[in-house]
């Protein structure tokens, strides 16, 4: 089936009564503006499609009727009562359950890479993938499906959000078309006994709307009825692999682009999919990649859609716009690209943060008390030495500002917010007088980051971090040494993460509530933790958290980091309490051996093997409590 944006597009051509000048801008408007929407609506994104228009008796009964769900029935207010002379719809049975977010990562590109696809190119894909569907589908022309139409074919006003399709328990006949398109048609028919998610829907109308359609639906819209033979469950796999591909694999430019290597592309982009479901991309990270993935479809719709609308020669104006929105695309087709590649994607939700350069000491030499409260008294200075130089503020973020090295900012008790903290360059001690949880610093959430540094020594003491909405690290150390003391760390994102050549030190603190681990460390870095609490972190938004083995301590190593722990308590996190990343079974930390025996995958404790790794990678543990966590308390994970 061509696609809509191939069918749609009018030819741009130049009038020539033109200028000379739009005459350049509407050529090239013919010759790269046209050209990105060339293969962009690919076969069914989502179980929703546009919907080819109903007339006659279905367009009109269409409006008179309030959709109402099977799960309404149940409520006190009636609802609108299905004619005498018509059965009401009874609810729709069960439909296989999707395999693949029960899939492990290597299993899925194992399916996509080697056996569906099998080294083709990007051009080739639509081509493989129906290759793969067509083969399954020759075991069963005739099944029990769910139809999951798009609601606009049946109601004039729903709201989408309780009603996301309407769903209709159909005869499938499949005698696809040999022209290797996977967005083909089967012929369907409605099933005994008539069944909906819709409990009022009269089936004259499904009867109705189905005439319209010529009998007809795309395949992929159609959802196998559990509890039929093995032959139709491999059908229900086979389609779940095809929409699992046009939903979080394929990209519109795929087929514009010359990749010499398809599948490892695709191979990226399941990495990509994974280590969004399984957290080791936070949550917050994730909703930005897939607002972005949304708005490129969305700007692509849009661009398609004006170009349709312009009926004769485009004017300058129309080509101006034309080329906006299509810059708009390609700006969001770099972001894209940037997240599918590994390397950028480690390391670019962190990069660049702190553009700001190091200020250093003032040229007079002294140094400053930063008194950050709404109003200073006499009472909060009292116990500073009378040669301190002293500067009051009502606001954290002009303190930090006003930093030079060596500063000191006091907090009082109170509630505050510094986008300042995200550009530590200085060494300053900023710490709160009073209980911790009485200084409460929240993070942005218009900003990127909360707490980062890259001085050569800054300490917060005494003070409650509570992150909200930001999406890097609560703290994040690029360079340099971080001091935290006494202080409570409240993660919405991921915990505290020190990177490569870094160095932390955190005593007598709180990390709670991180969707990541609460501590990780990347290679080469430096950390000494003592007296803490790491609990109730790995706090994942996903269903597929079972293979998330992040905790309260994660290392990663290559070379390795060095840690030091001592009288810390790590409890109650959603993976194990410390996890050690190693890149592959030949690095020099595990012997050959114990690999052959499991160890490295952590599955059994080898006291002798867990000695050897720690000395080696200079890690010291000492009068730790490390107890009552999900999977475990110490792993080492090969990756």
């Amino acid at each position: 089936m061509e696609s809509d944006a191939t069918t749609s597009e009018p030819e741009a051509s130049v009038g020539s009564d033109s200028s000379p000048a739009e005459q350049t801008v509407l050529a090239t408007l013919r010759d790269s503006v046209a050209a990105p929407t060339r293969g962009f609506m690919s076969p069914v994104r989502s179980v929703v499609a546009s919907p080819r228009p109903v007339k006659g008796k279905a367009a009109r009964r269409r409006l008179q009727l309030p959709p109402v769900t099977q799960a309404e029935t149940c409520d006190e207010e009636p609802v609108p009562a299905v004619p005498e002379d018509q059965e009401e719809a009874q609810p729709l049975p069960p439909i296989y359950a999707s395999p693949m977010r029960g899939m492990w990562r290597s299993e899925k590109v194992a399916l996509y890479c080697d056996q569906v696809l099998q080294g083709s190119k990007a051009e080739d894909a639509e081509e493989a993938m129906s290759r793969y569907l067509l083969e399954k589908l020759k075991a069963k022309d005739r099944w029990l499906g769910v139809w999951k139409s798009n609601p606009e074919l049946f109601f004039e006003k729903y709201e989408e959000a309780s009603i996301p399709f309407v769903g209709i328990l159909v005869e499938v006949t499949c005698k696809p078309r040999q022209n290797l398109s996977s967005c083909f048609k089967v012929t369907v028919s409605v099933a005994e006994p008539f069944s909906s998610n819709i409990a009022n829907i009269p089936r004259d109308l499904v009867d109705e709307v189905l005439g319209e359609l010529e009998y007809s639906a795309p395949l992929l819209e159609v959802y196998p009825v559990d509890g039929q033979d093995a032959d139709v469950r491999d059908i229900a796999l086979a389609l779940e692999v095809v929409r699992f591909f046009y939903d979080f694999l394929w990209r519109d430019w795929d087929d514009e682009e010359n990749c010499e290597n398809y599948t490892a592309l695709i191979e990226e982009r399941i990495n990509l999919w994974c280590d969004i479901q399984d957290g080791t991309i936070p949550g917050p990270i994730a909703q930005r990649f897939k607002k972005t993935l949304e708005k490129y479809k969305n700007k692509r719709v849009e661009l398609i859609e004006y170009q349709s609308n312009i009926k004769e020669d485009p004017s300058a104006a129309e080509a101006v716009e034309c080329w906006k929105k299509y810059y708009e695309i390609v700006m969001l087709c770099g972001l894209l690209k940037m997240w599918e590649d590994l390397r950028l994607r480690v390391h670019g939700p962190f990069f660049p943060r702190i553009l700001r350069r190091r200020k250093g000491k003032r040229d007079f030499g002294k140094t400053i008390t930063h008194i950050v409260a709404k109003v200073m008294t006499t009472d909060m200075v009292k116990n500073l030495s009378s040669d301190t130089l002293l500067q009051q503020h009502d606001d954290l973020n002009l303190a930090l500002d006003s930093c030079y090295s060596g500063d000191i900012v006091v907090i009082f008790p109170g509630e505050y917010q510094a986008s300042n903290l995200a550009l530590l360059t200085d060494d300053i001690t900023i710490k709160g007088v009073g209980k911790r949880e009485e200084i409460m610093i929240t993070s942005e959430p218009s900003h990127d980051s909360f707490v980062v540094s890259k001085a050569d020594n800054v300490k917060l003491m005494q003070l409650s971090l509570i992150q909200q909405g930001t999406v890097d690290g609560i703290v994040v150390v690029e360079s340099g040494h971080l001091t935290l003391e006494n202080c409570l760390l409240k993660c919405e994102g991921t915990g505290v993460c020190v990177l490569t050549g870094a160095s932390l030190t955190i005593t007598n603190s709180e990390i709670t509530g991180a969707q990541g681990a609460g501590v990780e460390l990347y290679p080469g870095s430096i950390a000494i933790l003592e007296g803490n609490e790491i609990h109730h972190c790995n706090n994942l938004r996903t269903s597929d958290s079972s293979k998330s083995t992040l905790g309260g301590v994660n290392m990663k190593v290559l070379p390795a980091p060095k840690l030091k722990m001592t009288n810390n308590h790590i409890y109650n996190n959603n993976g194990y309490g410390v996890s050690i990343l190693q890149p592959s079974e030949q690095f020099f930390i595990v012997a050959e051996e114990a690999l052959n025996k499991g160890a490295a995958s952590g599955d059994k404790k080898d006291d002798k093997m867990l000695s050897k790794v720690m000395q080696t990678l200079n890690v010291e543990m000492n009068n730790n409590r490390i107890e009552a966590n999900l999977k475990g308390d110490i792993r080492i994970v090969t990756g």
